[in-house]
C-alpha cells in the first residue's frame, strides 16, 4: 500500500505569490479608486448632481459595454501581459488626473474619462487574473489558487473602504489617487517578476464570440435558481448607483458633515462587512443557505432607507448613516458569500470564466445605467428624493428571490445536506 505525499500549498508557489501579491495590490487600488474620485469631484469640483452620475456610470460602464466579449478576448491573449498592460494604464490615468489636481487643471470632464479608461482596465485585469490561474498552478491546485484570490478580493472590498475612510480624515483626495497611483505600479512590477510564460492558444482553434458568449449566458438563463439571484443582484445594484450617483453630494453639501465624516461612514460600511465576511458562514450553516439569500435581500432596503431618513434631523445624521452603512455592508457579504459559492459550485467548470463572465455584465451592467439615471434624478428631484427611489429600488430587487422555493429551502443544489441541529461551534 503505498501512500501519497500531500501537494504543497501554493503559498510555496513563488510565481503564484507574485500573481497573488499584484491581485492584492490591484484590487485595493480598484476599490481605493471607488472612493477618492467622487469625494475629488464633490470636495474640489463642486460636482452638480448629473455629473456626480456621470462619473458613477463611466467608473462601471465597461462591465456593460465590453464584459461579455472580454473574456473570449482575454483567452486568446498572453495573460501576464494583459495584467500588466492594465496596471500601467490604470496608474498613468490617474497619474494625469492628480497632476491636473495638483497644478489646478482637474475638471469632471477629466475625471469622467479617467473613470471610463480605468473601467476598460479594470475589466481586463479582473478577467485575466481569473484565467490565469490554471496554467500557473496547475489543475491540482486549481481549488486552491482560486479560494485564495476570491479570498483576497472578499477582503479588498472590506478593507479598502475602512483603510480609504481612514486615510480621507489626514489626507486630500488628490493624495489618496495618489496612494492608487503607487499600488497599481507595485501590482505591476510583482506581476512582471513571473517567469511563467503562457503559450496562447492557436488562431485555428478560435471559435466565434457569439458561440462562446451564448454558453455562458444560456446556462445563466436556463438555471432557475441562478437566474432568480441574478435578477435581484442586477436591480440591487441598479438601486444602488443610483443613489450612489448622489450619496457623497448628500453627505458632504446636503448635510455639511465634510470628508472625515464621510471617511468614518465609509469605514462603519466596512466595518459591518469585515463581520458579515466573519460570521457568513456560521449563519448560512444555521439559517440554511438556501433561505440566507433571500432572507439578506430583504435587509438591503431598510438599511439603505437609514440614508435619506438622516435628512430628518430627529436623530444625529451621521448616526443614522454610520448604523445603516454597517447593516447594509454585513447584508452585502452575508448574501454575496452564499450566491457566489453557490453558481461556483453549479456551473460545470468548463463554463465558469463564461458564467462568471455573464453574470458580472449583467449585475454590474445595470450600474451605469443606475448612475445616469441617479445623476438624473438628482437633477430634476433633488438629492433625497432620489435616495428614496433607490429605497424602492432595492426594495423591489428582494422579490425575485423572496416570491421563490428560495426562502423554504435549507440547502441549495451541489451543497452538502446540512444537519438539522445547528453547529456548536464555527469552522
Amino acid at each position: 500500500m503505498t501512500t501519497e505525499t500531500p501537494a504543497r500549498s501554493l503559498i510555496h508557489h513563488p510565481d503564484f505569490r507574485r500573481l497573488w501579491t499584484g491581485d492584492a495590490l490591484g484590487q485595493l487600488g480598484a476599490q481605493l479608486t471607488g472612493i477618492a474620485l467622487p469625494v475629488l469631484a464633490v470636495d474640489q469640483l463642486a460636482a452638480t448632481e448629473w455629473q456626480m452620475g456621470m462619473l458613477n456610470a463611466a467608473e462601471t460602464a465597461a462591465f456593460l459595454v465590453i464584459g461579455l466579449p472580454a473574456g473570449a478576448w482575454v483567452d486568446r491573449m498572453r495573460k501576464r501581459r494583459v495584467l500588466i498592460v492594465a496596471d500601467l494604464v490604470r496608474a498613468a490615468t490617474l497619474a494625469v488626473v492628480v497632476a491636473a489636481a495638483a497644478t489646478g487643471h482637474a475638471s469632471m470632464t477629466l475625471l469622467i474619462g479617467a473613470g471610463l479608461v480605468i473601467s476598460v482596465a479594470t475589466v481586463f485585469f479582473d478577467v485575466s487574473h481569473q484565467s490565469y490561474i490554471p496554467g500557473l498552478v496547475g489543475l491540482e491546485h486549481l481549488v486552491e489558487g482560486n479560494s485564495k484570490l476570491q479570498a483576497t478580493q472578499s477582503v479588498a472590498a472590506v478593507v479598502a473602504p475602512a483603510l480609504g475612510g481612514l486615510l480621507l480624515r489626514i489626507i486630500t483626495a488628490p493624495v489618496l489617487i495618489a496612494v492608487n497611483v503607487v499600488t497599481y505600479l507595485v501590482s505591476a512590477f510583482a506581476v512582471g517578476r513571473i517567469r511563467h510564460r503562457e503559450t496562447p492558444p492557436h488562431p485555428d482553434t478560435h471559435r466565434p464570440l457569439r458561440v462562446e458568449i451564448a454558453e455562458g449566458l444560456r446556462f445563466v438563463v436556463h438555471e432557475p435558481y441562478l437566474r432568480r439571484i441574478v435578477a435581484c443582484t442586477g436591480l440591487s445594484n441598479f438601486g444602488s448607483a443610483i443613489g450612489g450617483a448622489v450619496t457623497v453630494i448628500f453627505v458632504l453639501r446636503t448635510l455639511g458633515l465634510g470628508t472625515a465624516a464621510w471617511g468614518t461612514i465609509v469605514s462603519a460600511a466596512a466595518i459591518g462587512g469585515l463581520l458579515g465576511a466573519v460570521a457568513a458562514a456560521g449563519i448560512a450553516r444555521r439559517v440554511g443557505e438556501g433561505r440566507i439569500i433571500p432572507i439578506t435581500a430583504l435587509v438591503m432596503a431598510p438599511a439603505y432607507a437609514l440614508t435619506p431618513l438622516a435628512a430628518t434631523s430627529v436623530v444625529p445624521p451621521a448616526v443614522l448613516l454610520i448604523a445603516g452603512g454597517a447593516v447594509f455592508g454585513f447584508g452585502v457579504i452575508v448574501y454575496n458569500v452564499a450566491q457566489v459559492s453557490f453558481r461556483q459550485r453549479v456551473c460545470p467548470p468548463a463554463l465558469l470564466g463564461r458564467m462568471n463572465a455573464s453574470v458580472r455584465t449583467i449585475v454590474w451592467g445595470t450600474m451605469p445605467i443606475g448612475g445616469l439615471i441617479g445623476g438624473w434624478l438628482g437633477t430634476r428631484l433633488g438629492v433625497v428624493p432620489t435616495l428614496w427611489v433607490a429605497v424602492v429600488v432595492m426594495a423591489l430587487a428582494s422579490l425575485p428571490v423572496v416570491i421563490s422555493p428560495l426562502l423554504g429551502m435549507r440547502d441549495l443544489p451541489g451543497a452538502p445536506v446540512a444537519a438539522d441541529a445547528p453547529a456548536a461551534t464555527d469552522a
